[in-house]
């Protein structure tokens, strides 16, 4: 049910449903990833989020248009004739997942897929090389991967398969170099420390909640010096928004430098899966 101090934000989202040429938030060609953050992918999240049944026709419809974009080896085309990435599948994977779908045969092919992809370090590498080459895009995106993490949270192979196990080590050892890794960047700097709201990118917040949910973090000391980053940032026991996106900046969930009962929500998760709530 969505709360009535946000059902403002909510009609504000629906107002930019056709705002890319096409429905849903999509594109007139099916590009669900366009527009960012008004994207169907970052839409569906947000409305989720805010407390949208996942069975209303707006959650129903806008995943079937990223179940659109599905392609028979699991992966998924986020637009039409375009390479495909790993982050590409990792993205709608994580987010269709968090709609409902994880148990669906198209998205258990999906994770197969991302199993089979794994790249050397332990997370997944996209091969596009925007920033040139150089020793750190040999290492895997740690966006992608925490992406792919918060997918499979929802599926038997967390705590269980292996190599998720060794995507968790790749990301809590970024804790420490804070480098920028991967083809397309991937660092911890003041950028990433300052809280981001909502769950969109690789950020402080997203890299605590997500790995709070594999048992491998929970008991490393990296985990819970980023956690305790996060808490030092709280007010009164709720997060606060530090860095929204310019374009959210004027919705009540998400505002910049207040409080934010929809992202103290992730918090109490984190809390539940440390067995503290």
């Amino acid at each position: 049910m969505i709360p009535r101090q946000y059902l403002r934000d909510v009609e504000a989202i629906l107002a930019k449903r056709h705002g890319n040429s096409g429905d849903y938030w999509a594109s007139s060609d099916g590009r669900v990833g366009v527009g960012s953050p008004f994207s169907t992918l970052e839409c569906a999240l947000m409305l989720s989020d805010l407390g949208m049944n996942r069975n209303d026709s707006v959650l129903k419809n806008a995943s079937k248009l990223i179940l659109g974009c599905w392609r028979d080896d699991g992966r998924f085309c986020l637009a039409p004739k375009a390479s495909i990435y790993p982050c590409h599948t990792a993205g709608p994977a994580r987010v269709l997942c968090r709609l409902g779908y994880a148990e669906d045969r198209r998205l258990q092919r999906t994770f197969e897929h991302l199993l089979a992809t794994v790249h050397t370090d332990g997370g997944w590498r996209c091969k596009t090389f925007k920033y040139g080459r150089g020793p750190e895009t040999e290492f895997s995106n740690p966006g992608p991967t925490l992406d792919a993490l918060d997918a499979f949270r929802f599926t038997k192979h967390a705590n269980r398969e292996k190599m998720l196990d060794k995507a968790v080590k790749f990301l809590l050892d970024h804790w420490v170099s804070r480098k920028p890794l991967g083809p397309c960047h991937f660092g911890i700097g003041k950028l990433f420390m300052q809280v981001e709201y909502p769950l969109r990118r690789y950020n402080l917040f997203s890299y605590v909640y997500v790995l709070s949910f594999y048992e491998q973090a929970r008991r490393d000391r990296r985990f819970h010096q980023a956690l305790t980053m996060l808490e030092s940032k709280m007010r009164g026991g709720k997060v606060v928004v530090e860095n929204p996106h310019r374009k959210l900046a004027h919705l009540s969930f998400c505002i910049k430098g207040a409080p934010s009962d929809a992202a103290t929500t992730h918090y109490h998760e984190i809390l539940q899966n440390l067995g503290r709530h």
